[in-house]
């Protein structure tokens, strides 16, 4: 039996050169304790089959249940699966980093399971290894999980390369477990994350405006229909809205602002968001102004092609004349022109909630 090396981090100015210590010994094939934020595991390279027969021989859990894979970046799932689901982008937004594991359909047949932790120093130590991690929990199966790395090293010392000593644990409870390749979703463990709050997020509908700026069009078309939806007493759909073009934290137009408050919304507080995949993942219908647009979101990312319409054509079916055009530098009969346009499709799109 070989000495355990424990290396001891205080999370408030972790060693990166500890850290990197260890995401060495993880990619040669070493099994290295670490802490998350949910219990302390056991991170192995996956593609070490040595390594992982030793993880199987300290686990002694069944050969038919699997171990999930440990990220440190939500873009790494696309490495790993495939035909993930609205829902799933949803889970993710929503609750990591965190204590959530998501079965996906895997790339390479069958499935898998993948976490991104709440951990600096299990991400970092992920991130550095540069390579597939897994990272079931640090005891043999049947016992209870360890919150601390004296926990773990009670049954591990001697049988492990290296463990990281961060103190206890901040949650002490394993992570939640949901398939999220079936409809509807299922919930196969319940851990930190409660079943309901993962069904809620779940069965959340997002409607997202798109135009060039977010200061006009897309901010109207978001502001009526929040109010639409509250005057039906909906509150089981978000509603957002992004720009294509414009940068970050810009106010909505003073003609924007102003026809709004005829209606009883506010959006003085408004500021622009320039849409991104995650904004566009996440989204069950995705409505934009112009085909420029459309175009452009396809370039970005051509899965949404299905939840992807044009505004005037989403509300009254094909047609010459779809576009809405901007307003922004015209005239203030032109802003009202522009926006009897947008109110008029956003009272059929609430209709088709």
């Amino acid at each position: 039996m070989s000495a355990t090396k424990i290396i001891k981090i205080n999370t408030g100015q972790p060693d990166e050169h500890a850290l990197y210590q260890a995401a060495e010994m993880i990619r040669r094939g070493k099994l290295v304790i670490i802490p998350t934020e949910t219990v302390y595991g056991i991170a192995v390279n996956s593609a070490d089959e040595r390594a992982v027969e030793r993880l199987a021989a300290i686990k002694q859990r069944p050969d038919n249940k699997p171990y999930s894979l440990h990220i440190d970046v939500p873009e790494k799932i696309e490495e790993y699966a495939t035909d993930i689901p609205v829902t799933a982008f949803k889970l993710i937004d929503r609750f990591w980093p965190g204590p959530l594991t998501l079965i996906f359909k895997a790339k390479r047949g069958g499935t898998i399971g993948i976490r991104l932790p709440d951990d600096y120093v299990a991400q970092r130590v992920i991130g550095l290894s540069d390579v597939p991690v897994i990272c079931p929990s640090a005891n043999p199966a049947g016992q209870p999980p360890p919150l601390t790395c004296a926990d773990a090293l009670a049954d591990l010392r001697g049988k492990v390369d290296c463990a990281i000593d961060t103190g206890r644990t901040r949650l002490g409870v394993e992570s939640t477990v949901v398939d999220v390749t079936v409809k509807p979703i299922r919930v196969l463990r319940e851990g930190a994350i409660k079943a309901d709050d993962i069904m809620r997020e779940a069965s959340r509908k997002i409607i997202l405006f798109i135009c060039t700026g977010n200061s006009c069009r897309s901010v109207m078309a978001e502001g009526l229909l929040q109010k639409k939806l509250h005057q039906m007493g909906r509150d089981d759909i978000d509603v957002l809205s992004a720009g294509i073009m414009m940068a970050d934290g810009l106010q909505a137009s003073p003609e924007t602002i102003e026809l709004l408050r005829r209606e009883g919304v506010d959006v003085s507080g408004h500021r622009s968001h320039r849409v991104s995949e995650t904004i566009l993942r996440k989204s069950d219908l995705i409505l934009v102004m112009e085909h420029h647009q459309e175009n452009r979101i396809l370039q970005m990312d051509p899965g949404v092609k299905n939840r992807l319409y044009l505004l005037k054509e989403f509300a009254h079916g094909d047609g010459v004349d779809v576009d809405i055009p901007d307003p922004i530098g015209r005239n203030m009969d032109y802003y009202e022109f522009t926006f009897a346009v947008i109110k008029e499709a956003v009272e059929k799109v609430s209709q088709l909630m």
